[in-house]
């Protein structure tokens, strides 16, 4: 993996989200707390470069979330000393697909559910006037495992150019709870989920690719000197078909000759 200084990273991304905040003109951040390492890192972050009377942590559960994701969320914001509320999204998820789509599978549920946890948090945006920080890292961002205009839904993200090896290093730098740092990284969209599961590929092997890929510029053969050739092909595939959670909706290109 690449070597960089994560001390350093923890100061450019306090003045990172500084220089975001003045160029919004907001003094405050909002943060979803899902008890998981990303956002605990995030909230962490933000707490440094602006004051935990600045930052407001918001807990979202579903009925059926491990309780423990509840639980590590609380965990971490008494630990950063930020207020915090927690708002069951149980009701509105249970409605929609009770009366709309009772034969949805997991996947729509789940991302219905990242979805409203997101409208929550812009609806409490305007509330408090607080911009919402985004919680994703560099590995799952490129090969898109979020949910489009749910988790994916920011005004900047302060650990996207991280990978998430490098989040764990940070989160132990910044002194968080133990049970944060080695909990099973999971959505929590569903029961028993857990993102390497999901992925089918661990986050070490994940990294260690990626970093190959966009650091090292290997080539394909280069590649497959070092990894298992389905699971190159499979972070490629990831990465290719998510290319459009990554950019702005493209729209139609205007031909010169169209032009008055």
């Amino acid at each position: 993996m690449r070597e960089i200084d994560l001390t350093k990273q923890i100061d450019l991304i306090t003045k990172f989200i500084k220089e975001q905040l003045s160029l919004a003109g907001f003094d405050r951040l909002i943060v979803g707390l899902s008890g998981g390492i990303d956002s605990s890192v995030t909230a962490a972050l933000c707490v440094r470069a602006i004051g935990s009377e600045n930052v407001h942590g918001v807990m979202l559960p579903y009925r059926k979330s491990h309780p423990d994701s509840l639980g590590n969320g609380i965990e971490i914001a008494n630990l950063l000393k930020i207020k915090y509320e927690v708002k069951d999204i149980s009701p509105m998820i249970d409605t929609y697909f009770e009366k709309y789509e009772q034969d949805a599978d997991i996947l729509r549920k789940g991302n219905r559910m990242a979805r409203e946890r997101m409208c929550v948090l812009y609806d409490l945006s305007a509330k408090y006037k607080a911009l919402v920080a985004g919680t994703g890292n560099l590995s799952e961002l490129m090969i898109g495992y979020c949910t489009q205009y749910g988790d994916s839904a920011c005004a900047f993200e302060p650990i996207g150019h991280l990978y998430k090896s490098e989040v764990y290093t940070i989160a132990e730098k910044l002194g968080l709870s133990q049970n944060v740092i080695t909990k099973k990284p999971t959505a929590d969209l569903w029961e028993g989920q857990t993102d390497e599961e999901e992925m089918g590929i661990t986050y070490v092997e994940l990294d260690e690719i990626l970093y190959q890929i966009l650091d090292k510029k290997k080539t394909d053969s280069e590649l497959k000197i070092l990894f298992n050739k389905e699971k190159i092909d499979k972070v490629k595939k990831m990465i290719k078909m998510s290319e459009f959670k990554r950019n702005i909706p493209p729209v139609p290109v205007v031909f010169q000759g169209e032009q008055n």
